[in-house]
Parts: C-alpha cells; sequence; structure tokens
C-alpha cells in the first residue's frame, strides 16, 4: 500500500501562508507517508525559479516519493487561440513535472455549470477535450510521463464519460486520476464507479463525503451536486462513502499505484487529514 497526501489537504494552511510545502512535505513523512502529490492550486508558485528541483529534492531527503502532479485546465472555452494558450499552458506544466521528477501529471479538462453538463452538451464537447488531452499525452510520452484526467468539474466527472474520454483519446500514457468521493458529485455510487474505474486508474484520491437529499437545504458548508442533492467533505471513513467495499475493490483488482488521502472537510485540515490517514491504513488491513 502506498498510501500519502496530497498538498492540497493543506491548502488552507498554505493560501494563508501558516505552512509552505516544505513543512508539508516534512508533515506527511512525519506521519508515515510514503509519498507526496503537488498540487500547486494558487498557492505554490510552481514557476519560482528552482523550486520543482528543491521540492523534489527536500522529498528524496525525507524518503518521500513525489507521486503527482496535479494541475488545471479548461480546453472547452473560448475560441481556438484560446484554447492553443491551454494546450501550450499544459505543456509547460508537463515540463515542471518532468523537473519534479514525477512519472504522473494529472490536468483537468473542462468544466461547466452543473445546468450545463448535459449529455447533449458533452457529446458537443467532447472531440475538442480529446484532441487536447491526446496532443498533451504525446508530448509527455518522450519524457515518460503518463497523463491523466480526473473524475472532476461537473462536466467530466461520472465514470462512463471520464472512461469514454479515455478511449476517444487513445493512448497508453494516458489514463485516469480516480477520485473515489468525486464520483458521487455526479450522482453516482462510488462503490460501482470504482469497480468500473479502477482498471483504467493511474492515481487514486482516497476522499469521503456526507451525503444529504436535495430536499434537506443543508446550509452553509455544502454544494450541490449535478442533480442537486447536498455534499460536504468528510473525515476518511467517517462519511457516507462504503469506504471498505471501495479499499477491498481496489486492493482485489491489483492496483499497485499510490493513494493520496484528500481532505477537504470542515474540521482542521491536520487532524482530519492524520485520522484519514489512520483510518485508511486500517481499512486497507482489514479488507
Amino acid at each position: 500500500m502506498k498510501l500519502g497526501v496530497t498538498s492540497y489537504s493543506m491548502a488552507r494552511l498554505l493560501r494563508a501562508n501558516q505552512m509552505d510545502i516544505f513543512q508539508v512535505m516534512n508533515w506527511i513523512a512525519g506521519q508515515g507517508g510514503v509519498h507526496v502529490e503537488i498540487a500547486p492550486g494558487d498557492y505554490i508558485d510552481m514557476e519560482e525559479p528552482k523550486l520543482p528541483e528543491r521540492i523534489r529534492d527536500h522529498a528524496a531527503q525525507l524518503g518521500l516519493v513525489v507521486s503527482n502532479y496535479a494541475v488545471g485546465g479548461n480546453f472547452i472555452e473560448g475560441d481556438k487561440e484560446n484554447l492553443e494558450r491551454e494546450i501550450e499552458q499544459a505543456f509547460r506544466q508537463v515540463d515542471i513535472a518532468f523537473r519534479l521528477g514525477v512519472s504522473r501529471m494529472r490536468h483537468d479538462a473542462a468544466w461547466r455549470a452543473r445546468e450545463e453538463t448535459t449529455p447533449a452538451q458533452f457529446e458537443a464537447d467532447i472531440d475538442r477535450i480529446a484532441e487536447a488531452c491526446r496532443r498533451i499525452a504525446d508530448y509527455a510520452a518522450p519524457l515518460g510521463i503518463t497523463t491523466s484526467i480526473e473524475n472532476h468539474g461537473f462536466h467530466v466527472q461520472s465514470s462512463e464519460r471520464v472512461l469514454r474520454l479515455i478511449h476517444e483519446v487513445d493512448r497508453p500514457n494516458f489514463r485516469l486520476t480516480m477520485d473515489i468521493g468525486n464520483f458521487m458529485c455526479a450522482d453516482e455510487n462510488s462503490v460501482a464507479a470504482v469497480r468500473r474505474a479502477v482498471p483504467y486508474a493511474s492515481m487514486i484520491h482516497l476522499k469521503d463525503f456526507y451525503w444529504r437529499p436535495s430536499h434537506r437545504d443543508q446550509g452553509q458548508g455544502w454544494f450541490k451536486t449535478r442533480t442537486g442533492d447536498y455534499l460536504r467533505g468528510a473525515i476518511l471513513g467517517n462519511g457516507d462513502i462504503d469506504m471498505r467495499e471501495v479499499l477491498r475493490i481496489i486492493k482485489q483488482s491489483g492496483y499497485d499505484g499510490f493513494l493520496s488521502v484528500e481532505f477537504e472537510g470542515a474540521e482542521d485540515c491536520l487532524n482530519g487529514t492524520s485520522i484519514g490517514l489512520e483510518n485508511a491504513r486500517k481499512m486497507w488491513n482489514a479488507v
């Protein structure tokens, strides 16, 4: 079990300058994590000179693997010129991933508002999305990097849609960063979705959610799924996902890659992530 943490779990502390990425890596190593996933968001400036190399070297000193580099992207917005700019930006991110020493990079591909995520709109968008993903995968291949889409952003979030995109791209180094919680954002049962998608996973995010039906407005801290139910981040193992069954499916699938605890609950993020790591280890050993 290659268990670690995505830096996104500490986004609140990173954004508030209460931790930096080196302190985050120190903390992960202290928790017994074997890898760190770098998700820079708007709080880690990966364009800073020599920062990718410093992260790579610091991780090596701690005995951590830098497992994955997770960045943004949106290939359905604007005209062809804008699309080319997005693809060029993704190429630059691949170069950063290479400097980090990773063999995996996740990029986002498409974001739409919930009401725009219809099957018809997905069909209208998929050729453009697939062509962009194909070009990025081809750019990354000579560098030994597998690129991936995450089930993320409502529009390309259900297992059916992400797997359709993987087949359309049709590149051996284009896979799935499978977030077991994010399937719920598209109103999909995580157990069924993981069973379907795990053969395509190059990276797995372990995340949990609380779920409530649409007729029960939960107030602050909750967000809506594609069809209007409510979700809120939970400590791994405390939410409404059948986490033991999900982990059993992953274990029996033969997946031997990295597992990242991703915490986005309301609790203190260090405490929430620490408990999630402990719960993941216990459940993995029990299934």
